[in-house]
């Protein structure tokens, strides 16, 4: 009897052990994820990041954010009387697999500093890839959000945007746009490339240097193309782009130049 007493007491204390270690560890594990989260939310309104450039500092908060909930992981597995010798010789004989696993993973990761360091893009700018666009909304370590313009978040993974061509269209301060408009063949054609000059020099966000350019495209069927060249600070690209064609519109009705559509005589015998 005193021996089966003997291994009760050393089960109870065994078991009792082991459940103090478990609710220790769980403890760790919710205050740590609760403390490292308060700690990067603390960090965001910091002095140090507020001077930071956006995209690095969008960087770095995901990538501490990631290290203080792996630091809460390892200290509750010690916790529950893990060694870390052993910890790490199983981390190690399954580098291989998880390598394998996480290759996608790794590749986002390294494209993110890739990102950070030589920096084609940043937060705020409106870029496209892989055709898709919008403005930076974030970069992580894993991925970037954009937000297109009609207020919808697309996550694109690091690695596909350092692979691929991205055009960055915030990256100067202006940009040319290029309108097409059609004019009958009777109308003369100094007179339809003045009024498209005197349009463009009308609107208020049509940049008079470089100057604004009107020529003649093509002779198609039953039009004449003519083209209008402007630049416009960045900013007003959007404004520019939908503002010239009602003016010219307007402008052709005044002076009686007709916009003519698609047309086909047919002669019978």
């Amino acid at each position: 009897m005193a021996y089966l007493e003997d291994i009760m007491n050393s089960l109870i204390q065994k078991a009792t052990s082991a459940g103090l270690s478990i609710i220790n560890a769980l403890v760790v594990l919710v205050v740590g994820l609760k403390l490292s989260k308060f700690l990067v939310n603390l960090l965001k309104k910091g002095k140090f990041f507020s001077k930071l450039d956006p995209t690095a500092s969008s960087f770095i908060i995901s990538l501490l954010s990631i290290l203080m909930k792996a630091l809460v992981f390892i200290t509750a597995a010690v916790i529950l009387g893990i060694p870390m010798t052993s910890f790490l010789t199983v981390l190690a004989s399954c580098g291989v697999a998880i390598g394998l696993a996480l290759q996608g993973a790794l590749a986002n990761f390294a494209g993110g500093l890739m990102l950070l360091i030589f920096k084609p893009f940043q937060v705020g700018d409106y870029i496209e890839s892989n055709g898709l666009e919008g403005t930076v909304k974030g970069i992580s370590v894993f991925y970037t959000v954009i937000t297109t313009a009609d207020n919808k978040n697309i996550t694109l993974p690091n690695g596909n945007l350092t692979n691929s061509a991205v055009v960055n269209y915030s990256a100067n301060n202006k940009r040319r746009i290029s309108f097409s408009f059609s004019a009958s063949y009777s109308a003369d054609i100094d007179t339809v490339k003045n009024l498209l000059l005197k349009v463009a020099s009308q609107n208020e966000n049509v940049l008079p240097d470089p100057a604004p350019a009107a020529f003649v495209g093509e002779h198609k069927d039953s039009c004449v193309e003519y083209l209008l060249n402007v630049w416009c600070p960045t900013d007003k690209y959007w404004d520019v782009k939908l503002s010239i064609p009602e003016a010219v519109k307007k402008s052709f009705d005044e002076n009686g130049i007709e916009i003519p559509f698609p047309q086909l005589d047919i002669h019978t015998k």
